[in-house]
């Protein structure tokens, strides 16, 4: 039985020693030298980190930072992947929040780490490291299944970044079951888009990881540059993709395929948000024969929790949210606790299984307040988390996404959900993408196309009720995205503000 990440990483290298691992712009680095060179930085994390301790990795994306992320598991630390991109101040907050006051970095980042007035350990000043063999032994016949692998930030309702705590157990898990489902191999060329503190990543670094496929980081600014893009998944032989929804959107709202089409595309997976049915019909009319996949789950499940196979789609239906991954259990809650079965019913989803997070880290009262304990179980200690995302059960018994718990509205004395409004937007001919808001009182939209206020209102006239109809409508060249991926609402926010 594999305890760990490590045992998993050591398997691969010795069953695919030379072939090509992890590959940015400037360097790649085979399975056996990603073993050996996350062992050298592993020793020297070692003698600086006591074991469990958070190592914060500044880098921004590259090889190095996937082999100091596997270093740090060899020392028995979790990684916390931090973009050197960030404000000070969130940087200082997630650094309070990990109490550590050492970064792992490259010279690059000098001036940053001087900024945040930390002790850094330079990856360049201990390249000629011998490694140090022994403090690693000893702390890898220590990890557990149950130690954390790493942790992930995500935005907080106060304005303080949450650290997510997930273990080596869970990512065993949620990746053995993944590269299953997904038929993911050995022979499989991933295109990695999502920044490493995006949990969207973890599905790259360790499908690899698991199976011996090539992960292939897309520099960022690729994604505003369509025929770039497209070279690189062409030049590169990319057969699968793991992508944020408003990644994939960019490629079609940008009329990429007009350029190219990426003919060794094999999988297609996405996630994030809801997939507008107009982008994603484009993709599918352009890349025919490729397996499409909706994925589900917030970052404290690891990852994902549900999925739904795209096979008789009718191209302008919303996406299910499908089925269960399997060791996993998603029910939904109403707010008083009852479980919710009936059909035409909404409820908040809700997760049980090996894959939870461990919690957040040194955030003792915000772990109570997500993870809790299953009221529909008083016999035993069944802990579970409480997403904050709604789902409604189709006629057909499937679930569709129904928003956030705090992207509801109330509105002339209605309770509105706003993505409800978004989906009979994005519907409307010359819409490409749109989002709604109520702000000083009003329900404005903000789309992307050519579409007219009266032709938009005309439409939704046939779809949705006065009172969800929007009053203002804002034409938008493009969408503000958040670090992730997502549509930045507070951007959005600001801009009307300023108007």
């Amino acid at each position: 039985m594999i305890r760990n990440i490590i045992e998993r990483l050591e398997m691969t290298a010795e069953s695919h020693p030379d072939a090509l691992a992890f590959s940015d712009m400037d360097t790649s680095l085979s399975w056996n030298e990603v073993k050996n060179e996350a062992k050298r930085i592993g020793g020297v994390i070692a003698s600086r980190f006591p074991p469990l301790s958070p190592v914060p990795v500044l880098m921004e994306k590259s090889v190095s930072a996937v082999t100091s992320f596997l270093a740090s598991a060899y020392a028995g630390c979790p990684y916390a992947s931090l973009d050197p991109s960030f404000p000070t101040e969130r940087l200082h907050s997630m650094l309070a929040t990990l109490c550590s006051s050492t970064v792992l970095t490259t010279r690059k980042q000098e001036s940053k780490v001087k900024e945040l007035g930390v002790a850094a350990i330079y990856l360049e000043d201990i390249s000629d490291q011998e490694t140090d063999e022994k403090p690693l032994s000893e702390r890898r016949d220590r990890i557990t299944g149950n130690d954390p692998l790493y942790i992930m930030f995500t935005s907080g309702s106060t304005g303080k970044p949450k650290g997510v705590v997930v273990s080596h157990r869970s990512v065993l898990t949620f990746i053995d079951a993944f590269v299953t489902l997904f038929s993911i191999t050995d022979e499989d060329r991933i295109a990695n888009q999502a920044p490493f503190d995006f949990d969207v990543s973890v599905k790259d670094i360790y499908s690899a990881v698991f199976t011996g496929a090539s992960v292939h980081l897309v520099p960022r600014q690729y994604f505003s540059f369509p025929a770039q893009l497209l070279d690189f998944l062409e030049e590169r032989h990319i057969t699968t993709i793991i992508w944020a929804v408003s990644a994939m959107c960019l490629l079609s709202m940008l009329n990429g395929f007009s350029y190219k089409e990426p003919k060794g595309l094999r999988k297609i997976l996405f996630s994030g948000e809801v997939m507008p049915p107009k982008q994603l019909a484009i993709w599918m009319r352009h890349v025919p024969d490729a397996q499409y996949v909706n994925l589900y789950g917030p970052t404290e499940i690891t990852c994902n929790c549900m999925y739904y196979r795209i096979k008789d789609w009718n191209g302008a239906d919303p996406i299910p949210l499908g089925v269960p991954f399997p060791d996993e259990k998603v029910f939904l809650l109403d707010e008083n606790g009852r479980q919710v079965t009936q059909k035409g019913e909404t409820g908040e989803i809700c997760v049980s299984g090996p894959t939870l997070a461990l919690g957040y880290y040194n955030d003792q009262e915000k772990t109570k307040e997500a993870f809790v304990q299953n009221p529909l179980v008083t016999s035993y200690e069944e802990r579970i988390y409480k997403s904050g995302d709604l789902a409604t059960i189709k006629e057909d018994g499937s679930w569709l996404y129904a928003g956030r718990k705090d992207f509801q509205v109330k509105h002339m004395g209605h309770r509105i959900e706003l993505t409800e409004i978004d989906g009979a937007v994005d519907a409307v001919e010359g819409v490409s993408r749109s989002c709604c808001l109520l702000l000083e009182g009003a329900l404005v939209d903000y789309y992307v196309g050519k579409a007219q206020k009266g032709g938009i209102i005309k439409e939704l006239r046939t779809k949705l009720p006065a009172f969800m109809i929007p009053t203002t409508f804002m034409n938008i060249a493009s969408f503000p995205l958040t670090k992730n991926g997502k549509i930045d609402r507070n951007a959005l926010k600001e801009t009307y503000a300023t108007k």
